[in-house]
């Protein structure tokens, strides 16, 4: 009886070990580490959101094609919008201005850039579905012991971890959903709706490339270029 408790007992700590698996880290550049997942396109991701020093930090929050954080965040203090409906950049639909048909963040718009230097830059609307794909996602409560919860991914190639915390999002000046719901913006406008840029969203129950107003603060992980 004994010997079948604590063959229990170690049952339970290695399924523990296994629910709380720690972020990889493959190597470091420009000071940030990042993980290898094996993914096909070679895409290396940081192990921690711009902003933050730990995986478990939700780090700092960006308006989509802006770099820095701020108090509020509404299209009355959007840098890319004029009079309140004209975009001055990153426009497709050309119902009411000129368009410049530019659908990825340029270097000085992109807050992984303007943050860690030019080795880094936000993913690619591609490259969010390729993480997605690419990796078994489950929901993780209190995270390796912080408290915070969010999707851990194991690549299916190569066993590699990478951890997102549910860091929410902020909308005016409240913070929201933080620790139910995650919101990380891609460099990639919808092209369909020039308001819109995609992004990754998840909970406990879905997780997928979605979209989200350009004025929303939203999470940002970085890749390597």
């Amino acid at each position: 009886m004994r010997k079948m408790i604590y063959a229990l007992m170690a049952l339970v700590m290695m399924v523990g070990g296994m629910e709380c698996s720690a972020q990889t880290v493959s190597g470091k550049v420009a000071g940030h580490d990042y993980v290898d997942l094996g993914l096909p396109s070679g895409t290396k991701w940081a192990t921690y959101n711009v902003g933050a020093t730990k995986p478990t930090e939700y780090g700092d929050y960006f308006a989509w094609s802006e770099t820095k954080p701020k108090a509020e965040y509404s299209w009355d203090t959007y840098k890319w919008l004029l009079d309140g409906s004209l975009y001055t950049k990153y426009r497709t639909d050309r119902k009411k201005r000129k368009v410049d048909n530019k659908t990825v963040l340029d270097a000085e718009d992109d807050a992984a850039t303007a943050n860690w230097g030019k080795e880094w830059r936000m993913p690619t609307a591609r490259e969010i579905y390729e993480l997605i794909d690419a990796c078994k996602w489950k929901w993780v409560e209190d995270f390796m012991g912080s408290g915070v919860n969010g999707r851990l991914g194991t690549s299916k190639k190569n066993g590699a971890t990478i951890f997102l915390p549910a860091a929410g999002y902020r909308g005016g000046t409240d913070l929201n959903d933080a620790g139910y719901y995650g919101y990380y913006w891609s460099s990639s406008l919808n092209e369909d709706y020039s308001y819109f840029a995609n992004n990754l969203d998840f909970d406990g129950d879905y997780f997928y490339r979605g979209i989200s107003y350009r004025s929303n603060g939203q999470s940002v992980r970085a890749v390597l270029r």
